[in-house]
């Protein structure tokens, strides 16, 4: 019987892992013309299935509609064969990357004449936890897959059936390839029990990834007992320094703020500084106003746009994820700084200037995992630099920072080659 005519196998999640691990051994020996052929494989199989796909997403969405959730929820839970094409592409592009796994980092001779090579190799088994966002089982399972790693996916409630459909496609094309289906496994229930039990199985589960809001990232933060590859929240801020060019400040900031306004690396504050503000007060609030964008300001923002609201001390810490923006006024950058180091998730932040040595000191001194000078937040993304596709932005600083692609999801070890030498 084809996998798309049947349920995915149901199994305990104990059992799910134990099955990835064993696949993943399997995996990690494959060559690199193997695992691109799979991912090629995958990829048109996705394509010819859309229909299937879209089906059960749309069963999904009926269900977030009775539910009334948000535009951005629905958004980030909705398909289409456009972005099922994404995805597939996504995937021959992951093909197309350098396979990190075999790279000799490091290699020197000791004095003894024996070898030493540090090489790169797959971290073995990713659980990867993520909410409303369908694109993350395809994206993560091709990286992982890439990467020789196995993958077991815990999808949000809200996307179940979009997540079974796609992961029983996944599975049906990877029976036609040298990576064993079991590579790729959907915790396919909405029982919080089961995300738990994943939480700490450390001995089948290398790595967690949570994928989300703040608070499922922060359970995972804290209830994992497996080693978390943390991903944050994005609230970024656009700092308008006193030099910038008006035109690159509002097409950076209209772009930031309005291109996808649920996704994490959208603008979500714009801090000002007071004499930039001073000249072009009134074609900010008009070019915020003709995108539909509510402002929420400081008294100085109230005092002088005819409809903005006083922001609140929730508002700085926003993700506001809609078509609405914080705006902070500044005297100078080191406020703007300041406020970033105070209200900021280390996500990305921007500044928009004329002035080198401005720049500079904003990119040296913002603590952020991307930086930017006279360019959009838009850009820390895996597709936008190259990656092909991306498992999630790492806010934090161990293992690995920003967008991770294929090296984040590797290891490494110490490969000594001799001839007899004892110590």
């Amino acid at each position: 019987m084809s996998i798309l005519e049947k349920e995915v196998t149901q199994m305990s999640v104990k059992e799910q892992a134990k099955a990835a691990q064993l696949a993943s051994k399997i995996l990690a020996g494959l060559t690199e013309q193997e695992k691109n052929e799979a991912l090629h494989i995958l990829a048109d199989e996705l394509e010819q299935q859309a229909a299937f796909i879209l089906e059960e997403n749309e069963k999904d969405l009926q269900n977030g509609r009775e539910k009334d959730f948000t535009q951005a929820f629905m958004d980030r839970l909705s398909l289409s064969e456009e972005r099922i094409s994404d995805f597939a592409e996504g995937l021959r592009e992951v093909a197309g990357q350098k396979d990190p796994i075999g790279e000799i980092v490091d290699e020197w001779t000791l004095d003894n004449g024996m070898k030493v090579e540090q090489k790169r190799v797959p971290l073995g088994v990713i659980g990867m936890i993520y909410e409303a966002r369908p694109n993350v089982t395809v994206d993560a399972t091709g990286l992982a897959l890439k990467s020789g790693n196995s993958i077991v996916l815990k999808g949000g409630s809200s996307a179940l059936n979009s997540n079974k459909a796609i992961i029983r496609v996944i599975q049906e094309a990877l029976a036609k390839t040298k990576i064993p289906a079991d590579a790729a496994q959907l915790i396919a229930t909405t029982d919080r029990k089961a995300s738990a039990e994943l939480f700490t199985m450390k001995e089948h589960i290398d790595v967690l990834i949570p994928r989300g809001g703040g608070s499922l990232i922060n359970t995972v933060v804290n209830e994992a007992t497996v080693p978390v590859l943390e991903t944050g929240v994005g609230n970024c801020h656009i700092y308008f320094d006193e030099t910038a060019n008006v035109e690159k400040a509002f097409n950076i900031l209209i772009n930031a703020k309005t291109d996808r306004p649920a996704v994490c690396n959208a603008a979500e504050t714009l801090i000002v500084h007071r004499k930039w503000l001073d000249e072009h007060q009134q074609e900010l609030e008009q070019a915020l106003k003709v995108q539909g964008i509510t402002v929420h300001g400081d008294d100085h923002i109230v005092s002088t746009f005819s409809e903005a609201v006083p922001a609140t001390e929730q508002d700085w810490a926003e993700e506001f994820l809609s078509l609405s923006i914080a705006i902070k006024t500044v005297n100078n950058a080191e406020e703007a700084i300041e406020h970033i180091d105070r209200y900021g998730t280390k996500h990305s932040e921007a500044i928009i200037t004329e002035d080198a040595r401005s720049a500079a000191n904003f990119m040296n001194r913002v603590d952020a995992a991307a930086v930017y000078h006279n360019a959009s937040t838009r850009f820390t993304d895996g597709s936008a630099l190259g990656f092909g596709a991306e498992i999630g932005i790492s806010t934090q600083k161990l293992h690995a920072r920003g967008p991770m692609g294929l090296p984040a999801l590797t290891t490494t070890k110490y490969c000594m080659t001799g001839d007899g030498q004892i110590r």
